[in-house]
């Protein structure tokens, strides 16, 4: 490498390359709409106290590992081109290099129990069953006891965890050095800390034991390259869906990934019904393709009316998620349809109860709680 060359690469790595990391890791932790302002919010103040304490650790010479990220040195053809600096810096900790699966001795016993708890976890939905037996050989048994804290908020994360047995605690604190927020428990079935993974940032939440629990714990490799791709089309498909539904747009990154995992599909023919008026509901469904029609008996003993018509993005069945009552009108496909779906049990095992969300947007609430009542649905 040139002297000029090497000078930028010293440059970069010292001034530049540190500061940026951390920046990416903010973004895609906290997924802001204006990514311009929002940065330009973030270098003025976090930004400034992160340039702080680096010097401070410069001048004790103690600086960390995880501030400084070598950079790829350039291989020798392209010694002579024009020196750059490679995104795969920002990448290190997420980059598919050779790959040889860990294996963990078990017993046949407790790979099916693993296998198990594989199904009931949405985050392994999408694997088939070479897939699922390499994770299974690579998981690590781990038991805790009551009250200790599994992950915190903040830290650094190398493992995504599958409960098998026990019940843990998710909080997260939604301001810097606020109180932590009770969001949900985690059961047996159910994975986390799959987000520092998925998107090389730091926690999101924090989870603590509520009970002695049993854990199986997977590595950063084999979930980067068995699990990620599969788990972030999916998510990622399903989290921007989530973000055009006003009813849920008050929702926090972290929440509105979970639910996403928690989704479900289902395709409906022309003339299909999807609810009946009467039936107890339980079912929210957002259109992904179609249309479809809202019929109501308005009249004792007249066929029921349209009083609603639904395209894609629409939604509908929310009130289920709301309100123990019966449905309060027909739904039924006009095109070929494909919904997708969260039953009131996902999604209150993910998040918690709607009502938590919307206390934070409490006239959003309001606002559909009397446009339904006026509607009559």
């Amino acid at each position: 490498m040139n002297q000029s060359a090497e000078k930028l690469r010293q440059y970069a790595q010292e001034n530049v390359v540190f500061i940026l990391q951390k920046l990416m890791e903010d973004i895609l932790a906290q997924q802001p709409k204006n990514v311009i302002d929002w940065s330009i919010a973030w270098l003025d103040k976090k930004g400034r106290d992160i340039v702080k304490q680096r010097q401070k650790q410069n001048i004790h010479s103690s600086s960390s590992d995880d501030e400084v990220i070598e950079l790829p040195k350039r291989p020798a053809a392209a010694r002579k081109q024009r020196a750059s600096i490679s995104a795969e810096a920002y990448g290190q900790y997420n980059r598919k290099e050779s790959f040889q699966p860990r294996v963990i001795v078990k017993t046949q016993q407790q790979k099916e129990k693993i296998g198990k708890r594989l199904e009931q976890s949405f985050m392994f939905a999408s694997l088939d069953q070479r897939e699922k037996d390499i994770v299974i050989d690579a998981m690590e048994e781990r038991s805790y006891n009551a009250e200790d804290w599994v992950i915190k908020q903040g830290d650094n994360g190398d493992n995504l965890y599958v409960v098998d047995q026990g019940e843990l605690n998710c909080f997260k604190r939604f301001i810097k050095d606020g109180e932590n927020k009770f969001l949900k428990v985690y059961y047996p079935g159910e994975s986390f800390g799959e987000l520092a993974l998925l998107y090389n940032a730091p926690r999101a939440a924090s989870i603590q034991c509520k009970t002695d629990s049993i854990l199986f714990a997977l590595d950063r490799q084999t979930f980067n390259h068995i699990v990620k791709d599969a788990a972030m089309k999916k998510r990622e498909k399903y989290v921007n869906v989530l973000k055009q539904i006003e009813l849920l747009s008050m929702m926090d990154p972290y929440e509105r990934s979970h639910v996403a995992d928690a989704i479900r599909s289902a395709n409906f023919q022309k003339g299909d019904f999807v609810i009946r008026e009467g039936e107890q509901g339980d079912i929210f469904y957002m259109i992904e393709e179609g249309e479809l029609i809202a019929t109501k008996t308005l009249i004792q003993g007249q066929e029921p009316v349209k009083v609603f018509q639904y395209k894609e993005g629409d939604y509908f069945g929310e009130l289920a998620l709301l309100k123990d009552i019966p449905r309060q009108a027909n739904v039924v496909a006009q095109t070929e349809v494909k919904l997708i779906y969260l039953d009131r049990h996902s999604f209150k095992r993910m998040l918690g109860p709607l009502e938590d969300i919307l206390r934070r947007n409490t006239e959003k609430y309001q606002k559909y709680e009397q446009y339904w009542i006026n509607q009559g649905k």
